[in-house]
């Protein structure tokens, strides 16, 4: 008994070394042992998974963040808008934390580059700010840069490299960007009626013109000739961006543009109301020397310079002209088409 009682001990003693190794091993079928718990708080677990939103760390709670933070400015520029001195901290451009010292719309469009930003200053283009990287080598055109901003007004805002750089993207901005906020449109019935108030009217629409500088071209052809308006479509076509306004030689300032959600129809409501839409046309029958109507209430319709005039929009015309030339030039842009198209008529009126 006695040796049995100690192989019974050797049992129970290899037996519980044998349940720890069988323990960590897990080489047991069935479930083992819990702990049993370590308090209420370690039974609760963590709760449902939250949106993805409220998660840290997260890129939706990143941008949810930097949302609310820009709401929260804005609410912040509205309430200093009416305080002396706003207009000075917006001119000084003082930093923030971690960011550009000046926040530009995301509306705005960025002119980048030295020369680009010289030439649009010098052109008198609307900007609201001119970013200047830190750090640069001195550059005349750096230099002419900010008098010419000072001089118009605008503010001049001194940011870090990587801070315009994120604001460019991949854009060669060589440490200068100017802001331009978006162009204020016309509306379509404003310009109409601006044109009936005019002894004839005239108003000058483009169909189809993708080429800013082209639509530049033409408003600043359209004041010279005594146009009361451009009207452009609102897709498909080119707006009033700063090349075009740099094009159009400052002319866009004293000329209104329109933007027509549908030009054919447009044309119909100009028509109804009075005015005759002439349309030029390379292949029309009828040339601008023969015009009889030069005289009345025009919208003189310019198409683009492959495709010509959209079918809807030619079949809204009263009347197709062209402009005869001679040699083998096949077609003319839009800028040089409204020109000379322009010129016509305006001679044809002062001879009335």
């Amino acid at each position: 008994m006695a040796g049995a009682a100690r192989r019974g001990g050797g049992g129970i003693a290899r037996g519980g070394q044998g349940g720890r190794a069988g323990k960590a091993g897990s080489h047991r079928k069935g479930a083992g042992a819990g702990s049993g718990g370590q308090g209420r708080k370690a039974l609760e677990g963590r709760g449902a998974t939250p949106p993805a939103h409220l998660r840290p760390g997260h890129p939706a709670q990143r941008r949810a963040a930097a949302a609310t933070r820009a709401a929260q400015g804005g609410e912040r520029g509205r309430a200093t808008a009416g305080r002396p001195g706003a207009a000075d901290a917006a001119q000084t451009g003082q930093a923030g934390q971690g960011g550009p010292r000046a926040r530009r719309a995301e509306a705005d469009e960025l002119v980048v580059g030295r020369n680009a930003v010289v030439e649009a200053l010098r052109a008198g283009v609307p900007a609201s700010s001119l970013y200047v990287a830190g750090g640069l080598d001195f550059d005349e055109r750096l230099a002419d840069a900010r008098r010419l901003a000072a001089r118009a007004g605008i503010a001049v805002v001194d940011v870090a490299r990587p801070d315009l750089d994120r604001m460019c993207g991949t854009a060669p901005h060589q440490g200068l960007a100017l802001a331009v906020p978006p162009f204020r449109y016309t509306h379509p019935d404003d310009l109409l009626a601006r044109a009936r108030a005019a002894a004839p009217g005239l108003v000058v629409a483009l169909d189809g013109v993708t080429d800013p500088r082209n639509l530049g071209a033409v408003v600043r052809s359209a004041a010279a000739f005594g146009a009361h308006g451009v009207l452009v479509p609102e897709r498909r076509a080119a707006g009033m961006t700063a090349a075009a306004w740099k094009t159009s030689a400052g002319a866009a300032a004293r000329l209104p543009v329109a933007r027509a959600t549908n030009l054919a129809r447009t044309l119909v409501s100009y028509a109804e109301a009075g005015l005759f839409v002439v349309g030029l046309a390379a292949d029309a029958d009828t040339t601008i020397d023969e015009l009889e109507m030069a005289t009345d209430p025009i919208v003189l319709v310019i198409g683009s310079e492959g495709r010509g005039l959209s079918r809807l929009v030619e079949q809204r015309c009263d009347v197709t002209i062209r402009i005869p030339m001679a040699g083998a030039v096949e077609s003319l842009n839009a800028g040089v088409a409204a020109g000379i198209a322009l010129a016509e008529i305006a001679r044809r009126r002062r001879g009335a």
